[in-house]
């Protein structure tokens, strides 16, 4: 299928589209929604840390990069959704309206694990544009799924920190895989997230098999928003940044040739997906 891409910069949208593309799927375009006065927004249903290196994505992928505004709020806050004026899921349906008309998709990818509030939303649009929804994350064993980022050569850094066990003077900036084993002791130890579902950690995706150039963050701003001394919550503000070549790789390979050294763990990593079963369609969840 023709997939459009939903990307917030963090390691499970990119993970997600991975998947997608070894699974026998064609990305043919990316969507972002982006804040609109203010780095980070206090949304159940976006990411925007990091918004501002989504510019080069496209590039970065030699794909089209679509964005819009985040205007609505959520409403409607509720498990199931329903159509509600001035809902910022509207602002995404509204996205994809318009990238409708310009490029034909079959499916969108999303990236959510656990959030049945983001899933479900997502499904919902999905259904009123009659495509179907790629989730090959959705309720996995975080830990499982960690393990397939760094190995897969996800290379995001830690841009969000909010969470007991995590410092943004020793934390923020690292990669996944430097603080991999960080990140399980804090599950053992406070029950936190592996992949920060629960809100512990934010990630912007740096590189991965499918970029064509990386990105590299030339200067960055640490804007603290809370230095509780248990649980700080601090993030990293890119300013300065740019794309680096990729040494030894042609552009000219299809995304799925992109993957070939990857395709064992991926395979492994979609049969443990219930998306296989069913439950990524919108046909079959939330009905």
């Amino acid at each position: 299928m023709r997939v459009v891409a939903l990307i917030s910069g963090g390691k499970d949208s990119t993970y997600n589209m991975m998947c997608a593309v070894a699974d026998g799927h064609e990305i043919v375009a990316l969507a972002n929604m982006e804040p609109k006065g203010a780095d980070e927004l206090d949304s159940y249903m976006y990411q925007t840390v990091g918004h501002q290196t989504i510019t080069r994505y496209g590039e970065a992928m030699q794909l089209p990069l679509f964005r819009s505004h985040i205007r609505g709020t959520p409403r409607l806050q509720s498990k199931d959704y329903q159509v509600t004026p001035d809902d910022e899921v509207e602002d995404l349906f509204d996205l994809l309206v318009d990238i409708q008309g310009s490029v034909k998709f079959d499916a969108i990818a999303a990236g959510a694990i656990l959030s049945e509030y983001q899933t479900l939303r997502v499904l919902n649009i999905c259904k009123r544009l009659d495509v179907q929804a790629l989730t090959y994350l959705w309720q996995r064993n975080q830990r499982e799924l960690l393990q397939e980022m760094i190995e897969c050569d996800v290379i995001a850094i830690l841009i969000k920190v909010a969470a007991l066990g995590l410092s943004p003077q020793k934390h923020l900036g690292q990669k996944l895989a430097d603080i991999q084993d960080h990140l399980l002791g804090m599950e053992d130890s406070y029950g936190c997230n592996p992949c920060g579902e629960g809100g512990e950690y934010e990630t912007l995706t740096l590189d991965c098999p499918l970029f064509h150039q990386r990105i590299v963050l030339d200067e960055v701003e640490t804007v603290v928003v809370n230095d509780d001394t248990v649980a700080p919550v601090a993030y990293l503000n890119p300013k300065r940044f740019h794309l680096e070549p990729k040494k030894g790789f042609d552009g000219r390979q299809s995304q799925f040739a992109c993957l070939q050294k990857y395709l064992d763990i991926l395979t492994v990593s979609i049969s443990r997906s219930i998306h296989r079963k069913g439950l990524g369609s919108c046909q079959n969840f939330n009905e």
